[in-house]
């Protein structure tokens, strides 16, 4: 150490004489490059064992792929040669047999979205998971425990098609507005909004290829059109305007998929044309360089095999082809569905079948491709020969998802619309691993999407309940920390959209992703306990107190909030002032501390969170929505920096191509906003026709609401619940035969729709019947649990419907044997069969008024099965009747009296030993024993006509039916009586149908020329139905015709275009109507023609030139004509 500061060079020196003799031992990478720091071949300070690769020991080797695929270590050199080390020989297969993939297990199945879920997608990363829903939200979760990031909220439809791009900074979705959004994945801030389809968005695609910063995204869509968004990887812009090609050689044909070549040089696309259109992108812009035209039907599945230039084509002619580009041309193989193996017979089904392909996959190493028909199996193909090889048997409903592993080129994953979801070996054409989608409750689940994750160790699925389920190897105990159910409670508040169609929170007055981090709730809309409310980035760290949901409370009329305090609000309130205590003291800091002031600003009066007895869920949270003020300015800062997906550094991007197919979606009917204003799409509503109670006895209806409701095929709604009835003896109805009833799927209807999608004759009746019950707007009716109970069972004993039993009303509120409610709402959904969903709301029997708590139930007409909602005008007539054992008594059944004997009176069932219903025991003439309730049984008078036989029925006179129908009360038809009310309805229905613009509602819709409107319309009607029901007295009050004619525009509107023609004559024409109807003095519905302001704007010149004909053809002096034109202007 004397010597250390001698020289001040000496360290260098001793380090240029070492360097040498260390190179000749230990030679480095790079020649005369030496460092003091780090390891490896260039430190000075290397070993001879730190520059040797890790050797692989048994031991490590075998711990690998016990369980699970290999995964190897990145400090591990080249795999041993298990030849020298072992038996001298081994395969891949060998080593990695297909079995270990019996381990993969579902993880988790976490409800996320209200909807079906069509879209499913990893990162490039597979770190973060993406779900695309019918319910217009885009959410990301993470893969290794089901977190839920983030929701991106914009799109006003479903969504139909999502992709990442390769640099994991953007993720696209498209939808069924037309439009294409584009977030950023480490803010999830928007990037763009792209308008260039008119008609919804059926593929999307990044394209692989690199052109400096140069990148390209594809899109087609229903409208026929193919663009191509050029877009820049430094500033992350999009150009405003496509280069647009529009493929329509005739009307109605429509772009279905899209598939890039692995370098993406070239696009294959399909169509309804039965062409397959290539595209190439070697010049400045994209062109269009051949289109091929092989197939007879429609090309709805293509995509570019993994390696090379060929691809494959799915089409419904039956046929798919795999094509490659030979010799200046494109050449194809056939491959023939309706091929079979060596010894296979043919089934008698099969014979009648037209094979057609749905989907089609090349599996890792492009030497085999699978196709999937639509009798259920999947064929494994030779892709070099077109040789059938297997036929995969196990589906039993038709297969959607075909998803390839991403190294194992063994491996296959198929599932479908029965719920099934398959792991195959296509190279022993075998079941690997079998999982069924099993719904506690619900029934099966049908299988939209299934994606794998980069790496091969997990794959996602989504099925048509709102559910994602994340499989993969390994432990599933990190997933075991988050709930089943997994919603923010901002996921569906109301948005202000731009004339960009760019959008914010309406509460707000923010952008989506600058609010602060939100609160996890259920799908209820109720939040989650603390340890969850950790799980929210951004909600890491808060204290105990900041995890605790706020009530913002708006001062409402109690009619119209519909709840009743609870001892939750009472808790949360107090929790909210005292913490509003304590940062009242904070707030005394000077201005310049930089706190930025709360935001305050309450939505409409809707649904807050949801309590017992309330069937609005996290859909309805805009007012008592859990607020999320508590943040400080630091806290939104640093949830405004978070990175919810991380950016893949350019050296690391992979190269490869993924293909997506049409996805068959449930609903065909978009929504269309005008884009040119400010728009508030709210839901001032809830899922109900709700209406509030006047100062008389009549109901009026709710405000228009802006938005229409999506459309949903499956009746999983809020109120899974159904009315309920028991069955009588076969005297009771006659049973009507129904054919069996396949399990309900959601996807896309048949052209040749079936009977059974037609609405019933118990909704469509023009006459009134005193049985089925037909429920009417305002009446007041006595609901029997144990017949709601009965009709339950019936429903899965029979497997009519799915039922979800959490959701049963006594489960909800505490319901006795019998109650009192009045009918305060009224919805149908689309079958089959299609059910009647009632919100009843409980009558005080003190004041006599309904309250503002209430219950909903779901409900259809089945055989066999006894009304359990009794008018209470029948039951209380029923009451006063004291029936005594051998008293005789007649019932109406099928529009006949039948006659018997009261054998007696008890409790049709012992637990409920107070309710009237069934509980008489009676004795037929013609010897059958059965249960009666008092309002089956008339008594039988001194002139009534007796049957000829003992036995047998007389028929029901129409002056008999009339006095056991229902009897208006007073006020129920405003001043006037029901007949002089009807009458001067009809006679202004009769002017009114003398209106050009009225034709389209005269009568019921031809489901012949439009035989999907009775898939999307569950009530019809139409002016002529409302005529004929006033004729023969069916409304029993001018509300139930009220909200009959409200239905005529409201189809309008969930049919069409809401801002079509069609609709704003529907509009026209109801609002003419029930301006009438609410003057009752006025006799001439001309004499109304004044407008207002807003619907002055919906008439066209059409509508204005038929309207002045009429009025000048009604009407007789010149003086009046001035006047009524005057008045209407």
């Amino acid at each position: 150490s004397k010597y250390f500061y001698k020289y001040s060079h000496h360290l260098l020196q001793i380090c240029k004489r070492i360097g040498p003799i260390l190179d000749k031992e230990i030679p480095p990478s790079i020649l005369r490059v030496n460092s003091l720091l780090g390891a490896g071949r260039q430190s000075l300070l290397r070993t001879a064992k730190d520059c040797r690769n890790t050797v692989w020991k048994g031991s490590a080797f075998a711990a690998l792929h016990r369980g699970r695929p290999p995964e190897f270590p990145v400090n591990y050199g080249t795999p041993p040669n298990l030849a020298r080390q072992l038996t001298g020989y081994a395969k891949f297969s060998t080593s990695f047999p297909g079995s270990m993939y019996q381990h993969v297990k579902m993880h988790r199945r976490i409800l996320g979205h209200l909807s079906s879920v069509y879209c499913v997608a990893f990162d490039r990363t597979g770190h973060r998971i993406f779900t695309g829903s019918d319910d217009c939200l885009v959410k990301i979760w993470s893969t290794h425990n089901g977190r839920l990031f983030a929701t991106l909220r914009g799109h006003s439809a479903e969504i139909s098609d999502m992709a990442v791009n390769y640099e994991n900074t953007m993720i696209a979705a498209g939808s069924c507005d037309k439009m294409i959004r584009v977030w950023c994945l480490r803010t999830c801030a928007p990037v763009a909004v792209l308008h260039g389809h008119t008609g919804s968005i059926t593929s999307l695609q990044f394209s692989p290829m690199v052109k400096g910063s140069m990148r390209y995204m594809v899109s087609t869509g229903a409208d026929g059109n193919v663009c191509f968004w050029q877009w820049d990887t430094d500033s992350m812009k999009f150009s405003n305007r496509p280069v647009k090609f529009t493929e329509k050689p005739r009307p109605g044909v429509q772009m279905l998929c899209s598939s890039f070549s692995v370098g993406g040089m070239f696009l294959a696309t399909g169509s309804t044309d039965h062409v397959i259109r290539m595209y190439y992108f070697g010049s400045e812009t994209p062109e269009r360089i051949a289109e091929l035209e092989s197939h007879a039907d429609k090309v709805d599945s293509i995509q570019f095999s993994n390696s090379g230039d060929r691809f494959i084509s799915g089409s419904r002619d039956g046929t798919a082809r795999i094509w490659r580009f030979e010799e200046a041309e494109w050449r194809s193989i056939l491959l023939d569905m309706s091929n079979r193996l060596p010894g296979d017979m043919c089934s008698e089904e099969d014979k009648f079948m037209r094979p057609k392909v749905t989907m089609i996959a090349w599996n890792q190493n492009d030497n085999y491709v699978v196709t999937a028909v639509n009798n259920h199996l999947l064929k494994v193909w030779n892709s070099s020969t077109g040789q059938l090889l297997h036929d995969l048997v196990g589906h039993a409903d038709e297969v959607f998802v075909l998803e390839t592993h991403p190294f194992d080129s063994r491996i296959m994953l198929s599932a479908g619309h029965d719920g099934n979801i398959f792991i195959w070996d296509i190279t022993k054409g075998t079941k690997t691993k079998h999982y069924f989608n099993m719904i506690e409750g619900q029934g099966h689940g049908a299988v939209f999407d299934c994606k794998f994750s980069p790496d091969g160790q997990h794959f996602a699925c989504t099925d048509s309940h709102g559910h994602l389920l994340i499989f993969g190897f390994g432990c599933s105990k990190p997933y075991e920390k988050i709930p089943d159910q997994m919603f923010f409670h901002t996921d569906y508040r109301p948005l202000i959209r731009d004339s960009n169609n760019y959008v914010l929170d309406e509460q707000t007055q923010q952008a989506p992703h600058l609010m602060p981090p939100p609160f996890l709730v259920d799908v209820d809309g109720n939040p989650h306990p603390t340890k969850y409310q950790r799980l929210v980035p951004g909600r890491e760290n808060s204290a105990d107190e900041h995890l605790i949901p706020q009530l913002g409370y708006v001062t409402v009329d109690q009619d119209e909030q519909g709840m009743e305090p609870s001892i939750l609000d009472g808790m949360i309130r107090q929790l909210q002032l005292q913490q509003d205590q304590r940062n009242a003291a904070a707030d005394q800091e000077p201005a310049s501390s930089g706190l930025r002031p709360s935001l305050d600003i309450q939505s409409p009066p809707n649904i807050g969170l949801r309590r017992s007895g309330q069937v609005e869920g996290v859909r309805q949270m805009h007012q008592n929505a859990p607020r999320s003020q508590m943040a400080t300015e630091r806290d939104l800062q640093a949830w405004r920096r978070r990175v919810v997906v991380p950016e893949i550094p350019p050296s690391l991007l992979r190269s490869g191509n993924k293909y997506t197919t049409l996805k068959i979606l449930t609903t065909q009917f978009c929504i269309c906003i005008p884009c040119d204003v400010l728009v508030v799409v709210s839901d001032s509503s809830s899922r109900y026709s709700d209406w509030i109670a006047d100062a008389g006895i009549n109901l009026q209806p709710p405000v228009r609401t802006s938005r229409r409701k999506a459309v949903r095929y499956c009746s999983t709604s809020e109120d899974e619940v159904s009315a309920g009835k028991s069955s009588p003896p076969k005297r009771r109805r006659r049973k009507r035969r129904k054919k069996p009833r396949p399990k309900k799927q959601e996807g896309v209807l048949n052209s040749e729709l079936s009977y059974d999608w037609h609405p019933p004759v118990w909704i469509t009746d023009t006459a009134l019947r005193r049985s089925p019950f037909v429920p009417q707007m305002g009446d007041e009716v006595i609901y029997f649990r144990q017949g709601h109970e009965a009709y339950i069972e019936a429903v899965r004993r029979n497997n009519i419907y799915e039922l979800n039993p959490h959701k049963e009303p006594w489960r909800k509120v505490v319901l006795r044997d019998q109650e009192l409610v009045k009918i305060v709402g009224i919805r149908y959904e689309v079958g089959p069969p299609t059910l009647c969903c009632l919100k009843l709301a409980f009558i005080d029997h003190a004041t006599g008024k309904h309250t503002d708590k209430s219950f909903s139930i779901k409900y259809h007409d089945m055989p066999d099965v006894i009304d359990f909602l009794i008018l209470r005008q029948f039951y209380d007539e029923a009451r006063q009747r004291n029936w005594q054992a051998s008293d005789r008594f007649r019932s109406i059944i099928d529009d006949a009296w039948w006659f018997g004997t009261v054998l007696g009176q008890e409790p049709y069932q012992p637990q409920y030993p107070d309710s009237h219903f069934q509980c008489y025991s009676v004795k037929w003439d013609n010897g059958e024993v059965e249960k009666l309730s008092p309002w089956d049984m008339e008594p039988i008078s001194d002139n009534v006509d007796q049957p000829e036989e003992l036995g047998a029925s007389v028929s029901v006179t129409s002056e008999e039916m009339e006095k056991l129908l229902y009897k208006p009360e007073e006020g129920e038809w405003g001043m006037r009586s029901r007949d002089e009310a009807c009458e001067r309805i009809i006679s202004g229905i009769d002017q009114l149908l003398t209106l050009d613009i009225s034709a389209a509602f005269a009568g019921p819709v031809d489901l012949c020329t439009y035989p999907k409107y009775c898939t999307v319309i569950a009530y019809p009607t139409d002016l002529n139905t409302i005529r004929t029901r006033l004729a023969n007295r069916f409304y029993r009050r001018i509300s139930a015709l009220v909200w009959e004619v409200r239905y005529i525009e409201s189809n309008a509107r969930t049919f069409n275009e809401p801002g079509s023609a069609i609709a704003r004559a529907a509009k026209k024409i109801t609002t003419q109507l029930l301006k009438f109807i609410n003057d009752q003095d006025c006799t001439n519905i001309f004499d109304l023609c004044s407008t207002t302001d807003d619907e002055q704007d919906c008439l066209d010149a059409d509508d204005l030139v038929s309207f002045f004909i009429h009025v000048i053809t009604v009407m007789h002096s010149p003086s009046s004509i001035h006047g009524k034109i005057a008045q209407f202007f």
